[in-house]
C-alpha cells in the first residue's frame, strides 16, 4: 500500500482514536473537531500524503489540538463563544489599533498594564506589542530572530506577566495582539542546535546541505533580501555546511516539507493562544514553503499550510484570527485573505499610496487602488496603517501606474529621493533603509511626522499627518496607529551610535515613548497637542459613525487629481462622503459634483450641517467626513 492510500485509510482510525478521549472541559470541542478534522486531514493529503509519517503527525496534532483547548482557560473559551456568535467582531467601527515596542514605549509588560488607561483615553480596542520573546543578544532584527516562543525576553517581564495582561487588556475591552513569527526561528532556538548537531527527529526542521550543490540550484530563482547582510539565501555554517536564511543570518528557515515541523509550530501558536492573544500577526507568510526551480515565495503550498493552521486554531482556540503580512504585489496580497486563511490583512498599498499621493500631490493612483483593489471577501477586514515598524517599499502594480502614464521604476526612484529629502522642494525627512547604490534601489524609514513635514518645519506638515490618518481611519477595516505618532513623535537618529542598530536605518522611527510630547498632548500650542487633538477628536467620531464599519466603500471621483473621494453606504439613501485633498492648495467641487446628493450634508468632523448649493471647497492637504442622502 502507497504512502498516500496509507494516510487515506488511517483517517478514519484517527477520528475514531480521539473521540475516546475524557469527556472535554469544552463540550462543543467535539463539534468543532467533526466539521473541521476533514478539512484538516484533506490539507495534510496534499501537503505530506506521500510521506509514511504523515498519520502519525496528524494524529499527534489533532490530541495537541484537544488538550490545548482543554488547557483555556474559563474566560478565554467564554471568549471563544462570543467570537463564534460574532465572528465579525473585528468590523466594528469602534475598533481602533495601536503598535509599539514593549521596551521603547513602556519598559517592559508592566509599564504597558500601566498605560491601559491612556490607551482606554484614545479609544484603543487592539493592541500590538512587537516581537517580545528570548532572542539572541545585539541584532535580532528588533525581535524577529526567537529563540524560545515561550518565554519573554527577562528585560521585559515573564509569561506570567503577559498572561496577566491580556487579561487586563481583555477586561478592558482591548485585544493583544502578538507575532507568530513562524518563517524561521534564530539560530539559538534549541530546535536549530539539535539540528546542527544532527539530533534524531530534529536533523529536517531546517534546510541543511553538505555543499552549495543545492543552494546554487534555488538561488537560481530566488531573490536576496538584505543584500547587506549576506548574498543569496543561504549562510554557511562553522562545520562548512549551508543553511536557508532568507532574511538575517541569524535568522534559519523552517522546513515545512517536515510534518513534525508543523505540528511543532501548531504547539507554540495554541501555547501563546492560551495565554490570551486574540490575533496573530503571519509574519513573512509569503515565503514558508520552499520549491526548487520557482522564486520560493507565495506558492500555493503556503496557502495550504495557512488553511491548516486556520483549521488547528479552530478546534482548539476559535476566538483567534490569523493577520497577514504580505508585502508582496498587490494581486498576491488579497490571495492570503479569506476566513479559510487570514480573517485580517495589512493593506500595505493604500499605505504605500497614501505616501505616494502626498509626494507627487496627485490622488489619481491611490484613487484606482480605491476603486479597484479595495474590496475584500465577506468575513474579512483590512487593517489600514500610515506606518509600522518597517520600511515603506513602493508596492504598487506597475500595470495601474502605466494606465495612468506613469513609469513604475522611474517612480519608485523619484518617491525614493522625494522622501530622504534628495528632491528639491520636498518636505520630508526620511531616511533610506537597505539602499543599493548601484541600482539606486532603497526602501524608506521615518515617523510619520518626519515623512510629512513637521520635522522640516514644513507649514503642511500637520495637515499631512492628519489627513494620511483621516483616510486610514475611513477606508474600512481597522486603522492602526504606531503609538508616538499621535503625538506627532518625531525621527530619533540615536541609532546610529548603538552598533547594534546603527546598520539598521528604521531603528530611526522606533524611538523611545516621546514622554514630553505625550504631556503637552492637551496644549494646543505644541504640535503634539494639536496633532493629538485631531487625531482623537477624529477616532471619536469613526467610534460613532456605523458606515465607518464593515468594508463597503463606492467610488466617488472628484473633477481635480488632488482629490480623492468615496462613499461609505449606510443603507435608505445615506451614506458618509469621504474627499482628501492631497494637494499644496485649496480646492473648489462645483455643485454638479453633488447632483446625486440634496444639498444639505452633515459635516461629522464639526458637527455642523453643511450647504453644498455653492459647491465645496477643500483646504490644501485637507478633508471632509460628509453625512449625505440621495436625491428622492
Amino acid at each position: 500500500m502507497s504512502a498516500l492510500s496509507s494516510f487515506a485509510v488511517d483517517a478514519e482510525r484517527i477520528a475514531t482514536a480521539v473521540m475516546r478521549r475524557p469527556a472535554p472541559q469544552d463540550p462543543t470541542v467535539f463539534d468543532r473537531l467533526e466539521e473541521e478534522l476533514p478539512r484538516l486531514h484533506a490539507l495534510f493529503a496534499q501537503l505530506y500524503g506521500d510521506r509514511s509519517d504523515a498519520a502519525e503527525a496528524l494524529e499527534g496534532l489533532v490530541r495537541l489540538a484537544l488538550d490545548a483547548n482543554d488547557a483555556r482557560s474559563v474566560d478565554l473559551r467564554a471568549l471563544d463563544a462570543r467570537r463564534n456568535a460574532d465572528p465579525e467582531w473585528f468590523q466594528d467601527p469602534a475598533m481602533v489599533g495601536g503598535v509599539c515596542y514593549v521596551d521603547r514605549y513602556a519598559g517592559g509588560l508592566e509599564g504597558v498594564r500601566a498605560s491601559i488607561p491612556y490607551f482606554r483615553e484614545l479609544g484603543l480596542t487592539y493592541l500590538h506589542l512587537m516581537p517580545l520573546f528570548r532572542s539572541p543578544e545585539g541584532n535580532n532584527y528588533g525581535g524577529y530572530a526567537v529563540s524560545d516562543y515561550r518565554e519573554i525576553d527577562p528585560a521585559l517581564g515573564t509569561m506570567a506577566d503577559l498572561r496577566a495582561l491580556a487579561e487586563e487588556l481583555r477586561s478592558n475591552g482591548i485585544s493583544l495582539v502578538l507575532d507568530f513569527i513562524f518563517n524561521h526561528t534564530s539560530d539559538e532556538h534549541s530546535w536549530a542546535r539539535r539540528a546542527v548537531a544532527g539530533e534524531r527527529g530534529y536533523e529536517d526542521f531546517y534546510l541543511i546541505f553538505p555543499d552549495r550543490e543545492m543552494p546554487d540550484a534555488y538561488e537560481r530563482t530566488t531573490r536576496e533580501i538584505f543584500p547587506d547582510d549576506h548574498p543569496g539565501s543561504f549562510v554557511q555554517l562553522e562545520d562548512g555546511r549551508w543553511i536557508w536564511a532568507t532574511f538575517y543570518r541569524f535568522q534559519w528557515d523552517l522546513n515545512y516539507a517536515n510534518p513534525a515541523v508543523f505540528a511543532a509550530m501548531a504547539g507554540e501558536m495554541l501555547f501563546l493562544a492560551n495565554q490570551g492573544v486574540e490575533i496573530l500577526r503571519m509574519d513573512a507568510v509569503a515565503f514558508i514553503w520552499k520549491r526548487l526551480g520557482t522564486p520560493c515565495e507565495s506558492l500555493p503550498e503556503a496557502h495550504l499550510l495557512l488553511q491548516a493552521f486556520n483549521a488547528v486554531l479552530r478546534i482548539a482556540a476559535p476566538a483567534v484570527v490569523f493577520k497577514s503580512e504580505a508585502i508582496v504585489h498587490p494581486d498576491e496580497v488579497m490571495d492570503y485573505i479569506s476566513p479559510g486563511e487570514c480573517r485580517l490583512s495589512y493593506n500595505p498599498l493604500q499605505m504605500a499610496l497614501t505616501w505616494e499621493a502626498l509626494a507627487t500631490r496627485d490622488a489619481r493612483l491611490l484613487q484606482k487602488a480605491l476603486d479597484e483593489r479595495h474590496a475584500l471577501p465577506a468575513g474579512t477586514a483590512w487593517v489600514n496603517y500610515v506606518r509600522s515598524h518597517d520600511d515603506i517599499g513602493w508596492t504598487f502594480a506597475d500595470e495601474d501606474a502605466a494606465e495612468l502614464g506613469i513609469v513604475g521604476g522611474p517612480h519608485r526612484a523619484f518617491l525614493n529621493r522625494f522622501y530622504v529629502g534628495r528632491f528639491d522642494g520636498s518636505f520630508s525627512r526620511g531616511v533610506p533603509f537597505q539602499e543599493n547604490p548601484r541600482t539606486g534601489d532603497a526602501r524608506i524609514a521615518g515617523t510619520t511626522a518626519s515623512l510629512a513635514g513637521v520635522e522640516a518645519g514644513d507649514g503642511g506638515g500637520e495637515d499631512r499627518v492628519v489627513l494620511a490618518h483621516a483616510l486610514a481611519m475611513s477606508t474600512g477595516g481597522i486603522p492602526l496607529l504606531y503609538l508616538g505618532d499621535e503625538v506627532g513623535q518625531l525621527n530619533d537618529y540615536s541609532y546610529l551610535d548603538d552598533p547594534d542598530r546603527s546598520t539598521d536605518s528604521r531603528w530611526v522611527h522606533r524611538p523611545v515613548r516621546p514622554s514630553a510630547a505625550y504631556a503637552a498632548r492637551r496644549d494646543e500650542g505644541t504640535a503634539a497637542g494639536r496633532i493629538y487633538g485631531r487625531l482623537s477628536h477624529l477616532l471619536r467620531v469613526r467610534r460613532d459613525t456605523p458606515e465607518f464599519g464593515g468594508n463597503e466603500l463606492v467610488p466617488f471621483h472628484a473633477p481635480h487629481p488632488s482629490v480623492v473621494g468615496f462613499t461609505r453606504p449606510a443603507g435608505d439613501g445615506e451614506a458618509v462622503l469621504v474627499l482628501g485633498n492631497v494637494g499644496d492648495h485649496e480646492v473648489g467641487i462645483p455643485v454638479e459634483t453633488f447632483g446625486a446628493w440634496e444639498t444639505s450634508a452633515w459635516d461629522l468632523v464639526s458637527g455642523r450641517r453643511r450647504d453644498l448649493d455653492g459647491g465645496l471647497t477643500i483646504p490644501a492637504h485637507g478633508f471632509a467626513w460628509l453625512r449625505v442622502r440621495a436625491r428622492s
